[in-house]
């Protein structure tokens, strides 16, 4: 079998699009709010079984999100469309800034009712693995076409991604000191700009794709 050119483009995109949308830095504040009082044992292990449960729930996205497309008659471009205008909305709040604010309070709000399984709730849902980064997978997956290698690259990519959330939860505490929150909402509002493009660009393609069509 002849395989084709290595999809670098592919890869690139993917590793942007989920970087991005996930945004390890962004979660220091929400991290460090549901992980206040915890001994260090205990917020390795939180981190870890985040990062696991997140990884599921986008590593499954990616796999049936298509078959689940198809059961529900919806079309790929319907969903790159409304897709690409979640990203924005979501790029929107990093932007301005309202995003982390958002995730903190969140966590702070499952400090306060008792949450005792931080881990799935509020980290890994819906802030790791939210309703932007589930919509970014099927993305990804259905622009996969179906191709063996570009899923397993989506499923490699999605797997880093996490692996570096739970390196950035590791140093969450000197992190957060290191670069202070003027930092951080800088650094936010420059990835927002980014997934801002990057959301536009997929509703162009569902858009183009339902024309042609």
């Amino acid at each position: 079998m002849v395989l084709g050119p290595f999809p670098f483009e592919f890869l690139i995109s993917a590793l942007v699009t989920i970087l991005v949308v996930v945004d390890p830095v962004g979660l220091v504040p929400a991290f460090l709010a549901v992980s206040h009082g915890l001994p260090e044992k205990s917020r390795r292990h939180v981190a870890l079984r985040a990062c696991l449960i997140a990884t599921a729930i986008l590593a499954g996205s990616a796999l049936i999100g298509d078959w689940l497309l198809r059961a529900l008659s919806i079309s790929l471009p319907a969903f790159r469309i409304a897709g690409g205008l979640l990203l924005f909305s979501i790029a929107s709040e990093m932007v301005f800034g309202l995003r982390v604010t958002r995730q903190t309070e969140a966590a702070e709000q499952a400090i306060e009712e008792r949450v005792r399984n931080i881990a799935a709730f509020p980290l890994a849902i819906p802030l790791m693995a939210g309703p932007g980064a589930i919509t970014a997978s099927v993305l990804l997956s259905g622009r996969s076409g179906g191709d063996p290698i570009k899923l397993g690259l989506l499923l490699a990519v999605i797997a880093a991604i996490m692996l570096l959330c739970f390196g950035v939860f590791l140093i969450a505490t000197r992190l957060g000191k290191l670069l202070g929150s003027t930092a951080s909402m800088v650094l936010s509002r420059l990835l927002g700009v980014l997934l801002a493009a990057l959301a536009v660009q997929f509703v162009i393609d569902g858009v183009r794709v339902a024309i042609a069509g």
